[in-house]
């Protein structure tokens, strides 16, 4: 059974490239295509219309990716967001994965590299090419100094630190649960309450925060 795949992007003949390239995929298909977020929001509506992906063009009219995907990660958390963009700035990227994407790529990918970033999506739920990996570290050392500061780290407890050191893990919330000896509820208490102290709304976005902050060195 193919993977569903759903396309949000004003330009017609790119989307409609694009979705000829995912349509000659043997592991996915296009179910749709939608030229902005209000589009696509309209469409979700219809519950036979959810995919396994969207796949998120940033620069729209209407309602921009940014707003598509904190809506979609507040609304559809189970869908995997990944940003297919001409964008390839910090902001960009960050504010997307902040707001819930799953993954990155860049327009002018080769066939190939999205058919294997599609793959990646669906086994492992995360894809971010290495581009993206190190945008990711150099802003993390930019902005340490400031964010790792005492008054900062004050804000935390004792608790949330542990918490946030398996965040960088590969564990689940539940094993991070049985590792912390404490209920699933408990560890999605934390996780919200670190998503309004951070403002962010993703897991991998916490992430990012925590390796800034040094909690990824066990």
């Amino acid at each position: 059974m193919k993977h569903s795949i759903v396309l949000v992007d004003d330009h017609l003949l790119i989307a409609k490239a694009i979705a000829g390239i995912i349509n000659n995929m043997p592991d996915f298909r296009v179910m749709y295509e939608a030229e902005n977020g209000k589009e696509l929001i309209d469409k979700l509506s219809i519950q036979s219309n959810i995919p396994d992906i969207i796949l998120l063009d940033i620069s729209m009219p209407v309602m921009n990716g940014f707003e598509t995907c904190l809506w979609l990660h507040q609304n559809h958390p189970d869908i995997l967001v990944m940003a297919l963009s001409m964008q390839d700035d910090d902001e960009s990227l960050l504010t997307m994965v902040k707001n819930g994407a799953k993954g990155y790529m860049l327009k002018n990918s080769h066939p190939s590299e999205l058919e294997f970033a599609l793959k990646t999506l669906i086994e492992n739920k995360i894809f971010f090419p290495q581009w993206a990996t190190s945008r990711f570290l150099n802003n993390m050392i930019k902005e340490g100094k400031e964010n790792s500061s005492p008054d900062f780290k004050s804000k935390l407890n004792e608790r949330e630190e542990e918490f946030l050191h398996y965040v960088c893990t590969e564990l689940t919330y539940k094993e991070i649960a049985d590792k912390m000896f404490c209920s699933p509820r408990t560890i999605d208490g934390y996780r919200d309450t670190l998503f309004e102290k951070f403002n962010v709304h993703s897991r991998v976005g916490l992430a990012l925060i925590a390796i800034k902050l040094g909690f990824h060195k066990v």
